[in-house]
């Protein structure tokens, strides 16, 4: 009966459910979105080594130059320190370090280039040769340096999926030469393609990996090195007390002074951003909110219509022996019903929205996840539920004697 009445009026319902299909097409899609974009930064921290504790001078993504102005007065990071780290700490695997060159060199910008191929899309890094091993990567092609070429100060590089594609479209880059920054590299390894990242971007993927020496030695005024400790199995949070505390030993900080360096982990890092994101969901839950109210009173307006047109069809009801809980019943079905198919309207629109939005931006990744799914049709249903009692309760309170009078 309840489908009868809504199809009976499908027009009408329409424009009654609209507020709750906005609603909900609203905030699946946000969910949906950011579900898929934390999923990727998960993958994109797992790839770095979900064991491992970072130190650099600033919060934020080494390579870039987005820290706060306050942070980028702090004393740089002194390649010294990983040694010193090493000898002390006992929750440590092993370490890595890393120096990241920036993009723009002496008012220039890098490029890397073969003949007919010239790209700037790229970061450079200096490395140590087992940071292989602390930060474990796939190939596609080729390997990594080793300690030998490291020594050596060998013009060797192993570059990122995206990165080996754009300079050697055809493939088998391994053995070849580029340029890079005025300098010859001989191509040893191509790292497979990187899963995860932020907004499905990773900068893996477009970055040159050189032996840390000949990149001191490339740019000796480059002071921008980054620590990688590898903690034991289960002793992550034991590596992190114990290197920050070595840290600020050798930063000859006080007691009670702030860390003027930077140490981070993947999961302090996933944490910030789901403080972030939760901040956006708020918002999206408000707008939707909104609508679901403007939808609900909607439903509530055309349910106390729907009463009154229904009247003498109460009246019969009642007469033929209906009790007050089958009027209560029926009405209640029927706002549940409307407000019911509104909310699976809008999560095809949130789906389909989702979709689109995955296709014109490869880059966002994007998955619709169950629990959206089902708490959106839960709410939907439930608004129905709320705002159809009153309507219900005026039905089922109707005098039969009187509803039967009603023309």
């Amino acid at each position: 009966m309840a489908l009868t009445a809504v199809w009976a009026n499908r027009f009408r319902s329409m424009l009654t459910v609209l507020g709750i299909v906005i609603g909900i097409t609203t905030v699946v899609t946000v969910a949906s979105l950011l579900s898929g974009l934390r999923q990727g930064i998960v993958t994109f921290f797992d790839e770095l080594g979900p064991d491992n504790v970072f130190i650099y001078k600033t919060s934020g993504d080494p390579s870039a130059n987005f820290a706060p102005p306050k942070e980028q007065k702090r004393r740089p990071i002194k390649k010294e320190y990983a040694d010193t780290i090493r000898r002390y700490a006992t929750t440590l695997e092993d370490i890595s370090l890393a120096l990241f060159i920036p993009g723009a060199n002496n008012g220039h910008i890098v490029t890397a280039k073969v003949p007919g191929f010239e790209t700037d899309s790229l970061s450079i890094a200096g490395t140590t040769p087992n940071s292989i091993e602390v930060a474990p990567k796939a190939f596609d092609q080729g390997r990594f340096f080793t300690p030998e070429e490291n020594d050596k100060v060998a013009h060797v590089a192993v570059l990122g999926f995206d990165l080996a594609h754009a300079l050697f479209p055809v493939g088998e880059a391994v053995g070849r030469t580029f340029m890079v920054d005025g300098a010859e590299f001989i191509v040893v390894g191509v790292f497979a393609k990187a899963k995860g990242g932020f907004f499905g971007q990773n900068g893996a993927d477009t970055q040159i990996q050189i032996p840390i020496k000949t990149a001191e030695s490339r740019y000796p005024q480059i002071d921008r090195y980054m620590i990688t400790c590898k903690a034991k199995p289960g002793m992550r949070k034991d590596a992190y007390d114990e290197v920050e505390g070595i840290m600020r030993r050798l930063r000859h900080l006080k007691k009670d002074d702030p860390d003027d360096f930077a140490p981070s982990s993947p999961d302090q890092i996933i944490e910030q951003f789901d403080k972030i994101t939760g901040l956006i969901g708020l918002v999206a839950i408000a707008i939707s909110a909104l609508g679901l109210l403007v939808g609900g009173i909607g439903v509530m307006n055309i349910m106390l219509v729907s009463v009154t047109e229904r009247t003498r069809e109460i009246g019969v009801r009642k007469a033929l022996g209906a009790r007050r809980y089958d009027i209560v019943g029926q009405f209640l079905a029927e706002a549940m019903t409307l407000t019911g198919v509104g909310g699976v309207l809008g999560i095809f629109f949130a789906v389909g929205l989702t979709m689109l939005v995955g296709a014109l931006v490869p880059a966002l990744p994007s998955s619709v996840p169950t629990w959206a799914v089902v708490t959106a049709f839960s709410v939907s249903v439930s608004v129905g539920l709320f705002f159809g009692v009153w309507p219900a309760m005026k039905a089922a309170k109707l005098d039969p004697v009187e509803a039967l009078r009603y023309e």
